[in-house]
This record gives structure tokens, sequence and C-alpha cells, in this order.
């Protein structure tokens, strides 16, 4: 990934796993809309998506961290945010940066400081 210079984006990562096959199928049906609604969503810099580790991650890069939360609670991204806990673990993270992170440095990032939403939650 070619590393952009800005004053302050925000930085959003994410890395899930599908829980299993109809998962899977439910994941990708959710992802791809939600990926191409990310990249012409306003204040949106940079989408980019790749798999890793046996997660699939995604890096964004925003202007600023109300357009990231703009995007996050509209259209088929929330209907994802709201399907999540029954198809997929992961983690997500988010942090203001001058530069966007490498693939190596954005998944470190995100095994060390995100959010861990693979644990069953309480009853």
């Amino acid at each position: 990934m070619e590393k952009f210079y800005f004053y302050h984006m925000y930085i959003s990562i994410t890395g899930l796993k599908p829980k299993g096959f109809l998962s899977i199928l439910r994941f990708w049906r959710l992802a791809i809309p939600s990926f191409m609604q990310a990249k012409s969503a306003k204040g949106n810099l940079s989408a980019e998506v790749k798999k890793m580790h046996g997660f699939q991650c995604t890096v964004t890069a925003w202007e600023n961290r109300e357009f990231m939360l703009e995007f996050m609670r509209s259209g088929v991204h929330l209907k994802a945010m709201k399907a999540f806990p029954k198809i997929a673990t992961g983690r997500t993270y988010g942090f203001e940066s001058e530069v966007i992170p490498t693939w190596e440095e954005a998944f470190s990032v995100l095994m060390e400081k995100g959010k861990d939403y693979s644990a069953k939650p309480s009853a």
C-alpha cells in the first residue's frame, strides 16, 4: 500500500473472521457492498482490503473521525454491523495519523490495540 501524507487523517482498521460456511456467504454479501460504500463515502481518502493471518482486513483513511462515523452508521455498513455478532469475530481500531500505515503496521496495531469482538456476550 502506498503512503499518503495528509494532516491528521483518521485511520480505521478492521480484521474480521467469519464464524462458519454459512457465515462466510452472508459476510461477503455484506462486506463487498460495505467496502464499495466506504470507497465512495464523503470524506474517504483511501480504502484497501487484504486477507492477513486468517483475517479479512480493511484499512480506511478519512479526512476526520466524523466522516468515518457518518459512513459507519449508514447504509449497508450499518446493516453489516448489526449482523456482525452472528456472522463474525474480529477486531477494530481507529486513530489519528499523518500517514496511512503499511499493511504490516496496520495489522500489528490492530492486534496490539484493537477492540476484540470475539468474546461471547454474557447472558
